[in-house]
């Protein structure tokens, strides 16, 4: 067990998100309880270039909100990450006042980084016959420029970080931030990730990896089937999705409310292969983070699972829950929301963390949506399709997994 007396207690203040499910925390919310699939065909100029069309578009337009002068000089990854640090932070009722601010800072996850500045560079060069890019493409494209955007916008001038650990980065992000807080350097931080790789070129190296999952003729809002024995891949998706994290005893001094404590990390590497997961790995995560936490796995009573919708992703996460927690995995429920969201890369961790925080202030769980026929492999309680309510709810578990091999668990606790 993990010695738990010397070390700052870390709660969840605020939450805000940009997500195919909504640019609210009451409209994901909503739409997620309610079962809501944010896929659809991708709305883009170069759609009929790709041979897969499906998508999880956020509906962000970046006018509605920033001035020209401001979202010309950010990649989409950069403003939706900017903006959705905007709504933590008014969420969190939180004044960043001269005190705070070297008391705070910013630890962000993502993927690919700038992938639209990126691909720009690559258009007005290769395609357009351009001599000369745009002064901002490096400043736009680098990998923590998304996180430099945010600290500058707050003044933070506390830690500021960027994780790229493929699909576990923003979960690392918050994992890390939660461990700053613990022991003292730092009051508050701004935790979470950003993805946007919706770009032609982006999705063609999908396209080649042969993991994207193949259009549900009957109904494309359907094409992410986890856990299901017709599965066939994961959607991509894109967004942002930001945590304001406090000191229990900074968020109780200044009244704020408290949405959930985070009482476990844990982060493993399985060394297996670039693409493929081990059950080993996995379940070196989830028990680090139970072990993280002092708590029994029989404690756990939800995960937010990774749960892509890959063939073998599937398998591997079921078989590494049975491992973790034994006769208790089926006491469990467990499911996969990216079935609604698809799959944000670097920004899943952070958007999936708060799905799971709202699970346990509603006492509900969010289903995974079409799971008609599922995998006999796949044997334990997925909530197939209809949310769930849970009594006497307290702890739940979020994990993230990626290529690489680095996998990322967070456990929550409710605060009453």
């Amino acid at each position: 067990m993990a010695n738990l007396s010397n070390r700052q207690r870390v709660v969840i203040t605020g939450l805000g998100v940009v997500s195919p499910l909504g640019n609210t925390l009451a409209d994901l919310t909503q739409n997620v309880f309610s079962g809501v699939s944010g896929i659809g065909r991708l709305n883009t100029p170069f759609v009929d270039e790709l041979n897969c069309k499906i998508a999880a578009q956020a509906q962000f337009d970046p006018a509605e909100h920033f001035t020209k002068h401001t979202y010309s000089m950010l990649d989409r990854t950069s403003q939706m990450a900017l903006h959705s640090s905007l709504e933590a932070i008014k969420d969190a009722s939180l004044v960043i006042d001269e005190h705070l601010k070297p008391r705070m800072g910013i630890f962000l996850g993502t993927g690919m980084g700038g992938a639209h500045s990126i691909e720009e560079g690559y258009v007005r060069l290769y395609k357009e016959g351009a001599s000369r890019l745009k002064p901002f493409t490096v400043l736009m494209s680098m990998n923590n420029a998304a996180a430099s955007a945010v600290a500058i916008e707050h003044q933070l001038t506390g830690p500021n970080q960027t994780f790229s650990t493929a699909c576990s980065s923003s979960a690392v992000a918050i994992g890390e931030a939660t461990r700053l807080i613990r022991h003292g350097y730092v009051d508050v931080m701004l935790a979470g990730g950003s993805e946007a790789l919706l770009t032609l070129g982006s999705i063609k190296a999908w396209e080649a990896l042969r993991t994207l999952a193949e259009e549900d003729t009957d109904d494309l809002s359907a094409s992410c089937k986890p856990f299901s024995v017709d599965r066939t891949g994961l959607v991509l998706g894109e967004g942002a999705a930001m945590l304001v994290l406090e000191s229990y005893e900074y968020a109780v001094a200044r009244g704020a409310k408290i949405y959930a404590e985070v009482v476990g990390y844990g982060a493993a590497n399985d060394c297996n292969h670039i693409t493929q997961p081990s059950v080993t790995g996995q379940s070196a995560t989830m028990q680090a983070a139970l072990k993280d936490s002092g708590l029994a796995a029989e404690a756990i009573q939800y995960i937010n699972t990774h749960g892509t919708g890959t063939k073998l992703n599937d398998v591997t996460e079921t078989n590494a829950i049975k491992k973790v927690f034994g006769a208790h995995a089926y006491d469990l429920s467990v499911s996969s929301t990216k079935s609604m969201h698809g799959h944000l890369m670097g920004a899943a961790g952070a958007l999936e963390t708060i799905i799971t925080t709202m699970a346990l202030q509603n006492n509900q769980l969010p289903p995974t949506i079409n799971l008609k026929h599922p995998d006999p492999e796949c044997d334990l309680d997925y909530v197939p399709n209809i949310a769930k309510k849970l009594a006497n709810f307290e702890y739940a578990m979020s994990n993230s997994f990626a290529f690489g091999g680095t996998g990322a668990a967070l456990i929550l606790k409710k605060i009453n």
